[in-house]
């Protein structure tokens, strides 16, 4: 008898904490996940990120809620204008008030930064899939953000290598006079001399006030370089190769970060020839195009960058994670899930998140088609070569990433 009523009450025991344990899965699943997409939603950088970005996170917010229905994820966005302390000042906000545990994009190195200190000192997490600065893994390196998609030294070593490897090997740089654009052209310049190639010059040009190149496309012209190397982005591209076709510049122009949404902007009568590297490409394969056709008609036809990819890549990696560890208030503890689960989505496939929060995967070099090759809109590169991921991106770097041997 005595056995019996143990049992018994080992048993009413057992089932009220397996009651217990299933209501406080149904609370920690009711805690609500709440990401905020930071990006230029009017200026520069508009088309390659802000709302596309905002489209991105919610396709993956749909696809992970379609098999997580009971999980309670919402979505705000904000427009930091690209301005550094407008951008700090509407993260601190988000998180203090409005209950952001992720922040995603974040386009501005400069605001990046910001928000990387941030999500460590308040244990959020950060998404940066749209700023380029190596150092958010390595000197700038933290336990609560991955860095996404692309970065100054990924883009420099494909296509500075693979152009010096073609023999073109005297390279012009035109740089936008600030952090991004003077990273973009040292590990350029430094892949170029790497592969026996030589820099004859560069031109710094105010960002974001030039709008007139022709002075820096004379100068690269009289330079005698066989390339100019372009280290800016969005607009100041843009207006950069569109003047050198006008201008009749015969030299091999390099976008160092040029989109597809840059591309379409230019138009390939002027663009045509151009060599870049990006992360994605909306007709990569199945997955990408399967994904293209869900976002074009929502932002009026528009093909995804790879800034729009990586933001649903890797909100959909977060929330994965942030169901393994069954919640979002402990942003490193998701974070060190994030790197201890490969990636795997339909957009680059199979990768990792690395111990300095570098996310791997491979880059892609492209040609730009001329009008006579696109037989479709958007419809705009030419495969020329596949980077592999264990090749594509800087080694770790302990000495530069101090959280390595902490």
């Amino acid at each position: 008898m005595v056995q019996g009523t143990i049992g018994r009450r080992t048993l009413l025991g057992a089932s009220a904490f397996l009651a217990g344990g299933t209501l406080a899965h149904r609370a920690r699943a009711a805690e609500p996940i709440r990401l905020g997409v930071l990006s230029d939603m009017s200026g520069p950088y508009s088309a390659n990120a802000g709302l596309g970005s905002v489209l991105g996170a919610r396709l993956a917010i749909e696809d992970f809620k379609r098999d997580n229905p009971d999980m309670d994820v919402d979505l705000i966005q904000g427009d930091f204008q690209n301005k550094a302390d407008v951008g700090s000042a509407l993260a601190r906000d988000w998180a203090d008030t409005k209950g952001v545990t992720a922040f995603v994009d974040v386009v501005a190195s400069s605001v990046a930064f910001a928000v990387a200190d941030l999500v460590t000192a308040k244990n959020k997490v950060a998404l940066f899939t749209g700023p380029a600065t190596g150092d958010l893994t390595t000197t700038h390196c933290g336990p609560n953000h991955v860095h996404w998609v692309y970065d100054t030294y990924s883009l420099a070593n494909s296509t500075g290598r693979a152009l010096v490897a073609q023999g073109q090997d005297s390279w012009f740089f035109i740089t936008a006079d600030y952090a991004f654009g003077h990273s973009l052209e040292s590990d350029t310049a430094a892949v170029v001399k790497q592969a026996g190639g030589k820099v004859v010059g560069s031109a710094a040009t105010p960002f974001p006030a030039t709008t007139d190149f022709s002075s820096f496309l004379l100068q690269a012209q009289s330079s005698g370089a066989k390339v100019v190397g372009l280290a800016n982005a969005g607009g100041d591209t843009v207006n950069c190769i569109k003047q050198a076709a006008e201008f009749g510049l015969q030299q091999q122009l390099a976008g160092l970060l040029i989109q597809i949404a840059d591309v379409h902007a230019i138009g390939l009568q002027q663009a045509k020839g151009l060599v870049l590297t990006e992360a994605f490409y909306w007709d990569q394969n199945d997955g990408t195009r399967a994904f293209s056709a869900r976002f074009a008609p929502q932002l009026k036809g528009q093909k995804p960058s790879m800034i729009h990819a990586g933001a649903y890549s890797s909100v959909l990696h977060y929330l994965r994670a942030v169901k393994a560890v069954g919640s979002a208030q402990d942003g490193r503890r998701v974070v060190a899930q994030m790197k201890a689960t490969p990636t795997d989505d339909p957009l680059f496939g199979k990768g990792l998140v690395r111990a300095d929060g570098r996310v791997i995967h491979d880059m892609f070099l492209y040609q730009v088609k001329t009008p006579a090759e696109s037989k479709a809109p958007w419809d705009y590169y030419t495969l020329r070569q596949t980077i592999p991921a264990a090749e594509a991106f800087r080694p770790m770097d302990p000495a530069a990433c101090k959280m390595l041997h902490a």
